[in-house]
């Protein structure tokens, strides 16, 4: 994702100095940016997800205890995390494909075709439904004390490079 989210500003800025400099633009240029960028945010999302970066309420969650924290996601991952991505996944598909079938092409002159960026949707919400059910039977294991937390252990060899005691 770093390179995509990289490339993405390389062009950005070039097609901005372009732009600016010479006076000439390009539709497809300014495509492939947005096609980059939201490559970068489905794909990430998953990712995020695993990493435990995602978005949630902090002023509340933070004044649970661990294992509150724990059922809460446990929960809110089976009503609502799973139905979402596997609705999302399941219009993702025929949204797609009728694209990629037809050859569907931008509406803007000089544009892009359309069904890379409609199989980036499909695949980054078909990553996060998988990322759900996996993160579900961590916290189903964690709640149950089947295993230790696996946010802990990344949490305490982070802290542990940061202190620089990493390899003692």
């Amino acid at each position: 994702m770093s390179w995509l989210l990289l490339a993405a500003v390389l062009i950005s800025a070039t097609n901005a100095v372009v732009r600016k400099m010479f006076d000439i633009s390009s539709n497809a240029w300014l495509e492939v940016q947005w096609y980059l960028y939201g490559a970068v945010f489905m794909l990430a999302a998953a990712y995020a997800l695993l990493k435990n970066e995602h978005v949630r309420i902090d002023i509340l969650s933070s004044t649970w205890s661990k294992r509150t924290r724990d059922i809460v996601d446990f929960v809110l991952h089976i009503v609502f995390l799973v139905p979402f991505a596997g609705l999302m996944s399941y219009l993702a598909w025929p949204w797609f494909w009728n694209s990629f079938n037809s050859g569907e092409m931008s509406s803007n002159a000089g544009g892009l075709i359309i069904w890379p960026a409609k199989l980036v949707v499909l695949l980054g919400f078909s990553l996060l439904l998988v990322q759900a059910f996996s993160e579900i039977i961590k916290r189903y294991a964690v709640i149950a004390g089947y295993i230790a937390d696996p946010r802990e252990t990344v949490l305490s060899e982070t802290d542990t490079e940061t202190n620089g005691t990493a390899g003692s």
